[in-house]
């Protein structure tokens, strides 16, 4: 991932609804939400959704594909992974050994004890 892209990235993120959005999307998992349904969870309203759902495409982290009449909106968790890897690309200075708890935090499933990860 690219500096530019990477700013992109942070930037979609870096607004309250827009991060709801990802992270509602990110939860929905592969099926995704048409646009009225994460309007419904949120209580956003569509032409203000719309902003944001765009947003979000042009800097990659979530897909649109049309299904009939709906457009099924999904995150897309490659684009954040390559952001994380982008950010932790010279963790700890190179030093993996002392990643190892930030890589533990990560992969444990929230509400779990750090014994049970």
């Amino acid at each position: 991932m690219e500096k530019t892209l990477a700013l992109d990235t942070l930037a979609a993120l870096g607004q309250e609804t827009r991060l709801d959005v990802f992270r509602l999307l990110v939860k929905a998992g592969r099926t995704g939400m048409n646009a009225g349904a994460i309007s419904d969870a949120l209580a956003v309203r569509p032409n203000t959704l719309s902003t944001h759902l765009g947003v979000l495409a042009r800097s990659g982290l979530v897909s649109a594909t049309r299904e009939g009449r709906s457009i099924i909106y999904t995150a897309d968790l490659d684009v954040m992974q390559e952001l994380v890897r982008y950010l932790l690309q010279d963790c700890c200075g190179g030093n993996p050994d002392l990643c190892g708890p930030l890589v533990t935090a990560l992969s444990c499933s929230p509400g779990m004890k750090s014994g049970e990860c």
